[in-house]
């Protein structure tokens, strides 16, 4: 893969830092990164100081999946630390040492998996966050607000579930003390109540984790109990199935999220940040719930998109394709 010039990083770096982090001069900043992640790490970091924050780097090893702990050490900097950005090429977002981040007050940026591509991309340079911030919120309170999901695709998804009590987790990108922001993925997402979820999913857009990327063909799950009981379709679909078999968890097959894509600037490329923000998206999550607010802690946390969803909240079409209608 060619690599542009660090420089061509610095613009990036600097959205990243004043626009989705509003660093602040004296902020404690964090930055978890792995060797491989460390352009990112570097531009971010140098951003960060030149705002005028006090920066400390911690390089942990690659993860050996999604959702391992990072170390200790990492973890009680991360508690302490006023903003976050983790440019690491596999998740550390659904950990509890996030969590714990979270509920001290840390503002998130989550930049797994981050690529020039991204850090150069039209979703993070021309997006004007602010504004997606009001549609992001309506939603939001639609799902906070309802009791009862029904979601369907042309592709032929047909799935219900409970959002009785459930609050909407909704990524501006601009996020607030406690908040997580996945830029340039703008997203609102709801965490089925467990066990609740009926039906079929197909997704047909793409599954960016594990090298899957886009998809060939689609994947078919049918959902009872809230679980997936089968799963078919192409390659992609049995390399995903033998690796949650390979847990020998049931909770990997758990329906965690229901996410929601609203950046009118994301593309489909494979790569999660910018997937699961395309807007006439959206993504159900397999796996942990806890950290969106659920009950459910598994090894694995992956999402499942498909294209040109209708979404009714209490038997109200809340989005149907690309139009939110709150």
């Amino acid at each position: 893969m060619d690599l542009a010039p660090a420089a061509s990083l610095a613009p990036g770096a600097h959205r990243l830092v004043h626009v989705n982090g509003r660093v602040q001069p004296r902020e404690a900043v964090v930055v978890v990164t792995d060797p491989t992640m460390r352009r990112y790490s570097d531009a971010v970091a140098a951003a960060a100081r030149d705002a005028g924050a006090a920066v400390t780097v911690c390089i942990i090893s690659v993860r050996d999946q999604d959702g391992q702990e990072p170390p200790p050490p990492v973890a009680r900097a991360m508690a302490e630390a006023a903003v976050i950005f983790s440019p690491v090429s596999v998740s550390i977002t659904h950990t509890r040492a996030m969590r714990a981040a979270l509920d001290a007050g840390a503002r998130v940026c989550m930049m797994t998996a981050y690529t020039d591509a991204i850090m150069t991309s039209p979703a993070l340079l021309d997006t004007d966050f602010e504004a997606q911030a009001a549609v992001c919120r309506r939603l939001g309170a639609a799902f906070t607000a309802g009791n009862s999901v029904r979601l369907t695709s042309p592709r032929g998804t047909d799935l219900r579930f409970g959002i009785e009590s459930r609050v909407a987790n909704v990524l501006t990108n601009i996020p607030a003390p406690g908040e997580l922001a996945p830029v340039p993925d703008i997203e609102v997402n709801v965490v089925p109540v467990t066990g609740s979820a009926e039906g079929t999913i197909i997704a047909d857009a793409s599954v960016p984790y594990l090298g899957i990327g886009v998809l060939d063909e689609p994947i078919v799950c049918r959902v009872r109990d809230g679980y997936i009981v089968e799963m078919t379709g192409g390659a992609q679909a049995d390399f995903l199935r033998r690796h949650l078999e390979s847990f020998a968890d049931p909770h990997c097959f758990n329906v965690a999220e229901l996410g929601v894509g609203l950046n009118p600037n994301a593309r489909l490329t494979g790569e999660m940040l910018e997937d699961e923000g395309v807007l006439g998206t959206i993504h159900i999550g397999i796996g942990t719930s806890h950290t969106l607010g659920g009950e459910i802690v598994a090894p694995t946390h992956y999402d499942l998109l498909m294209w040109a969803p209708t979404i009714a909240v209490d038997r109200r079409v809340v989005q149907r394709d690309t139009e939110v209608l709150v």
